[in-house]
């Protein structure tokens, strides 16, 4: 039956097949790590809750406070005048653990099978986030179980990254990478709005809800992570995704006939068929410091932890700032403080586009980084001039700032666990994954503490700090940078080699 089609006819079914597929995984991922973006931003929101100005509400006939305290509708123990220092110990308690645990998660996922290790990690993390609510409703004033709670959640939140861009890494190529993980990587930023508007609804009545809920959704998602993710095409007759690991004189004859689309995808099913029935051996996996050999790791993984740490204070203190300088009410800095997200959006899909492109990621983010800093600036002496000079430079430096982050995080990582020099060997994607993004969480939580500590020195300080850590990111991106740009010479030279050979020939 097969051989009275047309080649092009099973083209067409298989290229149909495959997308729809495709954009399935895509699709899940995506609400996936949405839901684990979800269930972070709950803490943000009910921090104005744990700790108030009471002097403007009525207190209960049968309350038991001095008619002087002022703090008698906060949550101990956020009712006293070192609050701000408890808040800030249950944000690293989370950020901490977090940057500690990406390291070791990588290492197990990529030895354990991601639906399983990605379905516990979403449960685990509904479970603890639903934990901290039930403090409210089990009348619980302890900090220790709040700073448990959010270590726990921290460690367990790491099986998300590594997990969800080596999925996506398994079911696309090199070609489109940056283009498409960019459009996904806006995850992060659904995931924060959906998270805020959840946590609104609740903040003022019972707040334990506005962790219980987000808990219980990341939950449900992780029952239907384990019941619907397809961790590789192969795994359902789809044709794999070509990386750096098919040989390169394969790649360069395009004419052959086993290098068409429908051969591609005969083979791969040839070799699904031979391994069911008889045991096929399984590449190793990379050691941890077999993944910092990888070249172009060590220098990503520097790289954002100065651009996560930049991107991560504007996310903790910019509405602060807002507030403080451009004397806009608390609501309006918020609701200003989430063009910075949008433009962070755009640009993601920008550096994506631009680096599939030229084919040069640490340019692009080279490129960005670069622009980054004289925006900083600029927004800082005169961003706070006028409505419209705001929200136009808080957009650009959201763009500009988050590009390099969302590239790195995505596409890069992905293009590195699948390097050339693994041989087609992609069982080191969770591990790169994991140590790139685990040293950026370094600059996550190393950013806000600065600016905490620099802030009452002044905001141009801040700036400056930021400005450093931009340019420093920067720099660790020259030597790959230099060599993208001779592989471009290169290019351009066998170019107007192949060109001058032509016109000879005529």
């Amino acid at each position: 039956m097969r051989s009275s089609l047309a080649p092009g006819i099973w083209f067409f079914r298989a290229f149909s097949r495959d997308s729809w597929f495709q954009g399935f995984i895509l699709l899940l991922t995506f609400l996936i790590y949405t839901c684990y973006h979800m269930s972070r931003k709950p803490i943000s929101i009910v921090k104005s809750r744990l700790h108030q100005n009471c002097s403007e509400q009525i207190k209960p006939i049968n309350d038991t406070h001095s008619l002087n305290d002022t703090m008698w509708c906060s949550w101990a123990p956020f009712d006293k005048d070192n609050y701000k220092e408890l808040l800030g110990a249950v944000d690293n308690a989370f950020l901490v653990a977090y940057a500690i645990g990406m390291f070791i998660s990588g290492v197990f996922g990529e030895r354990l099978p991601l639906r399983y290790y990605l379905s516990a990690g979403m449960l685990l993390s509904g479970l603890f986030t639903s934990l901290f609510g039930l403090g409210y409703f089990w009348n619980i004033h302890v900090l220790w179980y709040f700073v448990v709670i959010q270590v726990c959640n921290g460690l367990v939140q790491t099986t998300g990254w590594p997990s969800v861009v080596t999925c996506v890494g398994n079911w696309f190529g090199k070609g489109k990478r940056g283009l498409i993980m960019g459009i996904w990587n806006s995850h992060t930023s659904v995931g924060n709005i959906l998270g805020s508007l959840i946590a609104g609804i609740w903040v003022n009545g019972q707040w334990g809800l506005s962790f219980v809920v987000p808990g219980i959704i990341t939950a449900t998602m992780g029952v239907i992570t384990f019941l619907f993710l397809i961790e590789h095409p192969e795994d359902v007759d789809c044709t794999p995704p070509q990386h750096h690991g098919e040989p390169a004189e394969n790649q360069d004859n395009p004419e052959d006939p086993g290098n068409s689309p429908y051969s591609i995808r005969e083979s791969s099913l040839e070799t699904v068929a031979k391994c069911s029935k008889e045991p096929c051996e399984e590449p190793a996996a990379i050691s941890f410091f077999g993944a910092l050999r990888i070249p172009g790791v060590v220098e990503f993984s520097l790289c954002l932890l100065f651009a996560k740490l930049v991107s991560y204070t504007f996310l903790y203190w910019l509405p602060l700032y807002i507030f403080n300088v451009a004397h806009f009410s608390a609501k309006e800095a918020g609701d200003l403080s989430t063009l910075f997200d949008a433009g962070g959006i755009i640009g993601g899909i920008m550096a994506g586009l631009i680096s599939d492109y030229t084919n040069g990621r640490a340019t692009t983010c080279c490129v960005m980084l670069i622009l980054a800093a004289p925006m900083m600036f600029l927004y800082n002496h005169i961003g706070q001039d006028g409505i419209t000079s705001s929200i136009v430079m808080l957009i650009i430096c959201g763009g500009l700032v988050n590009g390099p982050y969302a590239l790195i995080t995505t596409a890069v990582s992905a293009d590195l666990g699948t390097h050339k020099s693994l041989k087609g060997n992609a069982k080191a994607l969770s591990t790169v994954t994991a140590i790139i993004d685990g040293t950026g969480s370094i600059g996550a939580a190393l950013g806000p503490l600065l600016a905490g500590l620099i802030s009452p020195t002044g905001w141009n300080n801040v700036f400056y700090m930021l400005i450093s850590a931009d340019i420093l990111a920067c720099l660790l991106l020259c030597r790959l940078v230099y060599k993208e740009i001779l592989a471009w010479k290169v290019s351009l030279s066998r170019g107007s080699g192949s060109s001058m050979v032509l016109t000879h020939q005529r």
